[in-house]
């Protein structure tokens, strides 16, 4: 293992990995609470597709073109659930899923479209092409995220328990809202390079779930689901370097195979007040 982490490439992608997974805890604590998990799983949908449009418009940067559509749609669901619930992240996350795959098989130039598509969905070994300032970008991103709950935890506490309650004290619950759905939409893009579009809704469910199969207070949830995906983390990028894995999809399975424990232990043994 000392061998592989020579490199300084390996050592980028846990740094990386390490960053993103931190960032996703953090944001999914609330998102679970409040019922918005999916919200997750349709803007990696909507990432792809807009990544797709970068790559057709021959961009040459596709963040340019991936960041600004995925927050607008993270503003649009937002919007939307409110009328809609679900639904509305149903129909924006297939139909850019759809629309994404039908641009790179009719305009791609790649010679190879359901590799770079099963790569950009489940992952692949980009992540071990990072540089030193993907990973400064992904520091800058883990500070303004830990920043915000921070500065902001009584007021994320008070909208995500009880929102109605939280309006008629003053809270103003639709810029807390809107500035979580951008700040996921932000995470989404930067992690897609890292596990895939598929795979980072696993990243910000798993942890939080697994945090609140033993513990009931919102502060112990938080800190246990950071540290739950930060091991976990930590782990798939080891047997990822040891068995010759795809680095996304084993840091998805070690996150299941701790929520599996978790509930195990929740249900049998005990849970923290």
């Amino acid at each position: 293992m000392a061998y592989y982490f020579s490199y300084p490439f390996v050592r980028y992608a846990l740094a990386a990995v390490l960053l993103i997974s931190l960032c996703s805890a953090l944001l999914g604590v609330s998102l679970v609470l409040r019922r918005y998990s999916m919200i997750g799983d349709g803007l990696s949908h909507v990432a792809f597709g807009a990544m797709a449009v970068g790559v057709v418009a021959s961009v040459s940067n596709t963040m340019l073109v991936t960041m600004p559509l995925t927050i607008l749609a993270a503003v649009l669901i937002l919007r939307a659930g409110h009328k809609h619930g679900d639904s509305s992240v149903a129909v924006i996350s297939v139909s850019a899923l759809a629309v994404g795959y039908l641009l790179l098989s009719v305009f791609g130039t790649s010679a190879n479209i359901s590799g770079d598509v099963c790569s950009s969905l489940f992952g692949s070994a980009t992540i071990l092409t990072l540089s030193l300032s993907d990973v400064w970008v992904c520091i800058g991103l883990c500070a303004a995220v830990i920043l915000f709950f921070v500065l902001f935890y009584n007021k994320l506490f008070a909208v995500t328990f009880d929102e109605d309650f939280a309006r008629a004290c003053g809270v103003n619950t639709e810029l807390y809202n809107l500035a979580l759905a951008v700040i996921t939409a932000v995470v989404i893009v930067v992690a897609m390079k890292l596990v895939g579009a598929l795979l980072i809704s696993a990243l910000i469910v798993f942890p939080a779930l697994s945090a609140m199969s033993l513990f009931k207070s919102f502060f112990r949830v938080t800190v246990a689901s950071c540290i739950i995906s930060v091991v976990c983390a930590v782990a798939g990028v080891l047997i990822s370097l040891a068995a010759s894995t795809p680095v996304g999809p084993t840091v998805v399975v070690c996150d299941l195979a701790v929520f599996i424990i978790f509930n195990i232990l929740g249900k049998t043994v005990f849970t923290y007040n």
